[in-house]
């Protein structure tokens, strides 16, 4: 083997909604919390080791916003309420924040602070809890960078409780000079030559369905369509072209190379991206073996040459693997295992592996913002000889190349465009994006050049990914309705441009009102089932809690596996599981399970190809999985957390559940289900 036989292509991508309504205040406030916690952070944790290269996709939408904290109580509506003493507060207002301020991920980032905690769990706030509660929320979402460097965060952390309203606006002078600085790092990294930047078509659209939405069917037969589509093949060029330009006036050159939104490509696509300058592009391996013919797991790993523009195609089970697996080992464990499962690849000399996921939303899962996993990671990138990292610049130009005759339209969700297309709520979004486009090519010509700008802005907002993402059942958020309202609220306002009435259909929410909880129904009695892994009686499982792992994927998603649903309950003496899904798949993979009991620090792993009655745990596996762990196994614990992974070798099939661990407590009751 030689050394550096590997080239190694970490490609973060940095994106945020346009949030900005009608008035172009930005409604909710995830850019300036990601940018406290994730934009800073990546591009310096990676500073910090010589030789240690990555690249970052930075979005129109987020490099506007950004820009938009030099005046936070202007163009923030979320920072405009939480700088206000808690007495101006209208009743609505203080709801809607402290809402806002809960949706901040428990475990690793409310638990650990110990008053945040207990302010979470309370039902009412009195205006000096309130106070405390807002200032720890924001300090929840400080990076680690700003722990470490920053002093007056430092002093703000140790002082914990009792804020003033002062420290309040000083906490937010603080972090809006620190938001000046992110964009400012990257161009400084991307000089030296550390990283390399690109971006995206301008409002993050899919740019394939823009040129053609019958490229919907070409990926997936079985996809319903909106009748009479037309092509929005001008919008599409001008999302690439004001994506250049805001790029050029930002780092102060123009972008060699593009991550088209959502991995979405069609031969089009690239074409258009090559007469812009775009010499390289990236997307998912599933656009690769749709466009091959021999898919062997190997031509993966280099580079491709379609119509003159590089392409890197993601491994999208290892990059899965940091995106969901990894928040559950800690940063050697998780470091070890990412180093042993790539070393096998290296042993193809002149390998380039590339991995590619959101650099900001997978980190809040993580202990300790994922600090200790890429501090781990780095080092022993420092220290290996058989794999260096590179930069998708450099990618580019790597000699050990392949060529493709043809590219197969589609995005790195299954290779195909049913995320944003196909559901009828997401059809009726399209459907009302092509009214509103034939409506203002009626009018037109009666409007001035001015407005026409305005105008034209508004339908590129409107065929943002983003907004299609939330609608259907594929995805959940606590906010869908308000993202609905920000959707229609544009392609209303073009209306009112035009001096004319919006159609009454776009005052009509879109999205059928779903909760994010709906994934999880908690048990309501006791059980006690017959372990034999078949669907025996109804009765059997009746009043189990159940986790619908399907709808748990509501910030990115990833390649599903095969467990589809779990059903758990308890009686005075054992715990009771049964996973339902692609349950031949797994009768015949040599797979393993293991348990996870996080309390008692306690792993407990074997084949599913046998049936298991050991060490107070007894599995079976027929029409379904059916599990029994003794509660011997949890001594002197009232609660415990479970956690379980479908493993293949070294490879993660699946971690359950989806949202972090499953929590039971062992002295339940269930008393306030019981009725006469």
């Amino acid at each position: 083997m030689s050394q550096n036989s590997l080239n190694l292509c970490f490609f973060w991508h940095m994106h945020q909604p346009d949030y900005r309504g009608m008035d172009g205040v930005m409604s909710m406030p995830w850019v300036f919390l990601h940018g406290i916690k994730d934009y800073y952070e990546m591009p310096w944790l990676l500073s910090l080791y010589k030789g240690v290269k990555a690249s970052f996709n930075i979005t129109a939408p987020l490099i506007e916003q950004l820009n938009l904290y030099s005046d936070p109580l202007k163009n923030d509506y979320f920072l405009s309420l939480w700088a206000k003493e808690p007495k101006e507060l209208e009743e609505k207002q203080r709801v809607w924040l402290i809402k806002t301020c809960k949706s901040t991920q428990y475990e690793t980032m409310v638990k650990p602070i110990g008053h945040f905690r207990i302010l979470y769990d309370k039902e009412s706030l009195s205006e000096d809890e309130l106070i405390d509660f807002e200032v720890l929320f924001i300090l929840s979402w400080c990076g680690n960078y700003l722990r470490l460097e920053n002093s007056f965060i430092k002093k703000l952390f140790k002082k914990e409780k009792n804020y003033t309203q002062k420290d309040k606006i000083d906490l937010l002078d603080t972090l809006t000079e620190f938001i000046k600085t992110i964009l400012p790092f990257y161009a400084k990294l991307q000089k030296e030559g550390s990283i390399s930047l690109s971006t995206t078509p301008y409002n993050h659209p899919i740019l394939p369905l823009l040129l053609n939405m019958e490229n919907a069917k070409y990926a997936n037969e079985h996809t319903t369509i909106v009748e009479n589509h037309i092509s929005l093949r001008d919008d599409a060029i001008e999302q690439v072209e004001k994506s250049i330009k805001l790029f050029e006036d930002t780092f102060g050159s123009r972008p060699s190379g593009f991550w088209p939104a959502e991995g979405a490509v069609d031969e089009e696509s690239i074409l258009i991206y090559k007469q812009r300058g775009i010499s390289w592009i990236a997307t998912d391996e599933a656009i690769l073996f749709r466009s091959l013919e021999d898919n062997t797991r190997e031509n993966l790993y280099k580079p491709y040459d379609f119509n003159g523009v590089s392409i890197g195609f993601r491994d999208h089970a290892l990059s899965d693997l940091i995106g969901f697996n990894y928040r559950f080992k800690s940063g050697k464990e998780a470091s070890d295992h990412f180093m042993e499962v790539i070393e096998p690849i290296s042993k193809n000399e002149d390998s380039t592996l590339f991995v590619i996921l959101d650099g900001e939303n997978a980190w809040e899962f993580f202990h300790n913002n994922a600090y200790d996993f890429f501090n781990a990671l780095y080092s022993r990138f420092e220290s290996t000889t058989w794999c260096k990292t590179v930069t998708m610049d450099e990618a580019s130009k790597i000699e050990n190349r392949g060529t493709l005759e043809k590219l197969a339209p589609g995005s790195w969700i299954h290779g195909n465009f049913d995320t944003w297309s196909g559901n009828s709520e997401k059809n009726r979004a399209w459907e009302l994006i092509y009214q509103t486009k034939r409506d203002y090519e009626h009018h037109k010509e009666n409007i001035s050049e001015d407005i026409k700008k305005q105008i034209e802005s508004h339908f590129l907002v409107a065929q943002c990914s983003d907004w299609f993402w939330w609608y259907g059942d594929d995805h959940i958020t606590e906010f869908g309705l308000e993202f609905d309202t920000l959707f229609r609220e544009h392609l209303i306002l073009i209306y009112k441009l035009l001096n004319a009435h919006p159609p009454a259909d776009l005052f009509v929410p879109i999205i059928s009102h779903k909760s994010g909880a709906s994934f999880l129904i908690m048990p309501q009695c006791s059980i006690t089932p017959d372990i034999d892994g078949k669907v025996s009686s109804f009765f059997e499982w009746m009043g189990a809690g159940s986790i619908d792992e399907s709808k748990l994927y509501s910030t990115m998603d990833r390649v599903r596996g095969p467990i589809e649903k779990i059903y758990y309950g308890q009686d005075e003496n054992k715990i009771y599981l049964a996973f339902e899904g692609e349950i031949n798949l797994l009768k015949t993979s040599n797979l393993v399970l293991e348990i996870y009991i996080e309390q008692m620090q306690k792993t407990i792993s074997f084949s599913m190809n046998d049936e298991y009655n050991e060490n107070g745990v007894k599995f079976a596996i027929d029409e379904r999985i059916e599990l029994e762990l003794s509660k011997m196994n949890c001594v002197d614990c009232k609660q415990i957390h479970l956690r379980f992974e479908i493993l293949q070798g070294k490879e993660i099939i699946q971690t359950m559940p989806g949202y972090g661990a499953l929590a039971i407590n062992l002295d339940e009751k269930y008393t306030a289900n019981w009725f006469v």
